[in-house]
């Protein structure tokens, strides 16, 4: 058996791993990759293996590193199934057509530039008729409920904690008499965070793919996190300002609404107009609604005594254009969540054009930001960035709550490790940036696991 990073190898985005038995070619995700310029090139390079060979592709969960180049993979020829949960299907058709539009304004602005310079146009990435085409291969599965891929790989699905219907997956891939048990983290969600339900642990496996994004560090307590929060809104209603909050459209931007529908229920922050800005997240949320069986204990209760954290007095939907840019006029202290969460796209960059100059105003990073992004150098401490063609000075008070993240800590990942007996043959690090995965790698030799941290495709027989 033949395993290879096509992504994710030594970094975070471009999730995507094949696996060739001597019957079987499948793959694990397909996502794309963010990050600096050489690094999104990637995208459009044409896959380093034949679509046309692969007859299945199991995702983890909706994100744009784990879904976004799928309606590039079929327009490469790929003919397979998809499997999915249903909550992650639906989510990946507002991810997938999402990307598609930013592909087709970004064509359009570099044809422009093309055109001047007499260079031949680009074609988008891929259209929204790719991504149509992509949906009609899906097929959904429940957790815990094993699938045949072929006849020779059955697969399970597990609540991976981390987004609506993520999951981690376990394979059985059998050659000869002989079968090997592999499984792929996908993220693995924190404990004990609102909406999704914790992470599963999975008990069986001879080797293991882990995702590794915060190896290297702890998250503060939920509660801390709560408090940092509430001071940030209070100290930026102080001030007169305007809330900032680059959001990544799945899963936080809903835990963030969640978490501020609470302050304004027990009155503790004070009274302030809060916009959702982004019609990715609204779409996501209405997914959100629709998929009730991934919700934690903690929001059922809610929802019975009749408390929906998605609506709540002052919260304001935007879904056009013109719903937004009234927002730019605001002159009173608000709260604005908007994508993209690391500022590569997206309203929040418009917001941040009118208002990161002004001290007054507070930027807050609740996820991951990756190297190379804008909101990794705003996050760094740059204080001259170039946003939306032009340079400026980023005066506003810069703030991040990381533990807001969808992603375990070490802990959280040696605690879902530890509950696979007898320990793995070997744990592959994958899903972070170097410096992580050899923190996080030195951690599972601790506990008596041998890995390794491929590269990107590396061939790794098993």
């Amino acid at each position: 058996m033949e395993i290879i990073p096509y992504g994710a190898a030594k970094m975070v985005t471009g999730s995507c791993y094949s696996i060739k038995t001597s019957k079987d070619k499948i793959l694990i995700d397909c996502g794309m990759f963010q990050g600096n310029k050489k690094t999104e090139q990637l995208n459009y390079i044409p896959f380093a293996f034949n679509p046309k060979l692969y007859t299945a592709l199991l995702l983890t969960h909706a994100h744009l590193d784990h879904c976004g180049r799928i309606p590039s993979l079929i327009k490469q020829g790929f003919k397979g199934r998809i499997y999915s949960t249903s909550a992650t299907k639906d989510l990946a058709f507002v991810v997938m057509m999402d990307s598609a539009k930013i592909a087709f304004h970004d064509t359009e602005n570099e044809n422009r530039r093309r055109a001047e310079k007499g260079l031949p146009k680009r074609e988008p990435i891929y259209t929204e008729d790719d991504v149509n085409q992509a949906m009609k291969l899906f097929q959904t599965i429940k957790y815990n409920s094993r699938v045949n891929i072929s006849k020779n790989i059955t697969a399970v699905f597990y609540d991976a904690g981390h987004i609506l219907g993520a999951s981690s997956i376990q394979l059985e891939l059998t050659e000869g008499n002989e079968t090997t048990t592999v499984v792929f983290s996908g993220d693995i969600g924190q404990e004990n965070i609102p909406i999704v339900k914790d992470p599963e642990p999975i008990k069986k496996a001879d080797y293991v793919f882990i995702e590794s994004t915060y190896g290297d560090r702890l998250h503060p307590p939920i509660e801390e996190r709560k408090n940092k929060f509430l001071d940030i809104i209070r100290n930026t209603h102080k001030k007169g300002g305007v809330l900032m909050i680059p959001s990544f459209a799945i899963e936080r931007s809903q835990e963030i609404l969640y978490t501020i529908n609470g302050f304004v229920e027990k009155r503790l922050m004070p009274d302030m107009n809060v916009y959702l800005d982004s019609p990715m997240a609204i779409k996501a949320t209405e997914v959100f609604k629709k998929h009730p069986e991934c919700y934690d204990d903690e929001l059922k209760s809610l929802l019975k005594t009749g408390d929906n954290p998605f609506s709540f007095p002052g919260l304001t939907y935007s879904n056009t254009v013109q719903d937004s840019m009234k927002i730019n006029e605001l002159t009173e202290p608000a709260i604005i969540i908007a994508g993209s969460g690391m500022c590569t796209a997206g309203r929040i960059k418009h917001h941040l054009m009118h208002r990161i100059s002004d001290p007054k105003n507070t930027i807050l990073f609740v996820g991951y930001q990756v190297e190379g992004t804008l909101g990794y150098w705003i996050k760094k401490g740059e204080k001259k960035i170039r946003l939306l063609g032009h340079e400026v000075i980023v005066n506003a008070d810069v703030q991040s709550i990381d533990s807001f993240s969808g992603h375990a800590d070490y802990n959280g990942l040696l605690n879902w490790l530890k509950h696979i007996s007898p320990k793995p043959k070997k744990a592959f690090i994958i899903h972070g940036d170097e410096k992580s995965a050899l923190s996080f790698s030195k951690k599972v030799e601790k506990i008596g696991i041998n890995t390794h941290i491929p590269d990107m495709k590396e061939k790794i027989s098993l």
